[in-house]
């Protein structure tokens, strides 16, 4: 009797299978989106403990308070964004770093800032690509003026209490955004629009 509880896993064929069954079959059929979902190992993105279903269709909490968000909404973010040689990108990241490693070669020129430190201006430069790992209520000013005048900000948006991937523009000193598809993206609270008074 073979005990399956001590194999090892096959990783790769593991990433196969999440091209296989689940982009392709949500419409994520980008070559180069693709390519680079099956080379970076999600396995190295997470929490031992994670690692054996680091390839199912949802999202893994990780240990230092991030998330990483499940394959088909990077695939979605991805096939969006279309990032390309030309981009100077910036990736708000979410934790993981799972982000970064699918898009550093596909760009120019990559960094990368934590969502508290992009909502309140820390990093400086100008982008025309920012990727946001997760799901927003609002886009601060802060991180829009990073935003080249015709670049693009790829995030979740959150409205109405549901998250849908948007590609935002800069309208002078605010974004504007075009929500495109639903999905599921972790919500971060540095992005909370500020509450008010309700009476």
């Amino acid at each position: 009797m073979i005990d399956t509880a001590t194999r090892p896993i096959d990783y790769a064929a593991a990433r196969r299978a999440m091209i296989d069954s689940q982009l392709r079959t949500s419409g994520v059929n980008s070559t180069a989106v693709l390519a680079r979902m099956l080379s970076v190992p999600r396995e190295d993105h997470v929490p031992a403990s994670a690692r054996g279903h680091c390839y199912m269709d949802r999202a893994i909490a990780l240990d230092n308070g991030g998330t990483l968000a499940q394959p088909v909404s990077h695939g979605k973010m991805l096939s969006e964004a279309r990032p390309n040689l030309e981009d100077s990108a910036l990736i708000v990241e979410n934790g993981s770093g799972y982000l970064a490693a699918l898009v550093e070669p596909m760009v120019a020129k990559l960094d990368t800032v934590s969502a508290e430190d992009a909502a309140t201006g820390k990093k400086r430069g100008s982008y025309s690509l920012i990727l946001i790992d997760g799901a927003i209520e609002a886009c601060p000013a802060a991180l829009a003026k990073r935003l080249d005048e015709n670049g693009r900000m790829v995030t979740g948006l959150i409205e109405d209490g549901v998250t849908r991937l948007a590609i935002g523009k800069r309208q002078g000193k605010d974004m504007a955004f075009l929500p495109v598809a639903d999905v599921a993206l972790p919500r971060l609270p540095a992005f909370d629009s500020p509450k008010g008074w309700s009476f």
